[in-house]
């Protein structure tokens, strides 16, 4: 099956705005694909917060289930996350950084969101059986750890914590675009028969 047991684990500071949202866009256009996946998210601070307003604001106008959002408590990254997880997105540089501190072998599966997306764009999609970590390889041909340093406008999703109402739904917009260009880059022409989870913290 060619994309069966694929497991996601998006990553941001607080996993309070943009790591949940990139967990709930991609869950519900993998499960309208009937696409198997297990599609986690993660921040470098202490968990156990429910969703800030804003955020669950931004979900709610995207027609995301109320009882969904509000049972989300936010997950600090750990070892045992990183280990299970097949391909890492960051957020912004300061996240893949972080994972790859925690466990240096992950790099080689660890991208910013929006790096990952620029090398898969530019060196192809997933092909027919091809195993995710082959290519991750192939489109991971080439990096650096250096050019992963400071931030970058390239490299980083804004986080739009404490701004306008407006910033949130800038922000759910490039991820919605990033999540529809994972699926082709990821699961290209994928009809399999089982959903994504939200919320749950795979």
């Amino acid at each position: 099956m060619h994309s069966a047991g694929i497991r996601l684990l998006f990553v941001c500071t607080g996993n309070q705005h943009r790591s949940p949202m990139a967990q709930a866009i991609l869950t519900r256009l993998l499960a309208a694909r009937r696409t198997p996946a297990e599609i986690g998210s993660a921040g470098l601070l202490p968990g156990g917060r429910p969703l800030p307003a804003e955020t669950r604001e931004t979900l709610g106008s995207l027609g995301f289930d109320a009882a969904a959002i509000d049972a989300f408590r936010t997950r600090e990254i750990g070892l045992s996350s990183v280990q299970r997880a097949d391909l890492v997105l960051g957020l912004a540089r300061e996240h893949v950084r972080q994972v790859v501190v925690l466990m240096p072998q992950a790099w080689e599966r660890t991208f910013t969101f929006r790096e990952l997306i620029r090398r898969g764009e530019a060196l192809g999609p997933r092909r027919g059986g091809e195993p995710i970590a082959t290519w991750l390889d192939r489109i991971g041909e080439g990096r650096q750890r250096s050019s992963l340093l400071g931030s970058s406008v390239e490299d980083d999703v804004l986080d739009p914590i404490g701004g306008s109402a407006g910033d949130f739904a800038r922000t759910a917009q490039e991820i919605e675009r990033l999540c529809s260009s994972l699926v082709s880059l990821v699961w290209p022409l994928d009809a399999d028969s089982a959903g994504g989870r939200w919320p749950g913290q795979g």
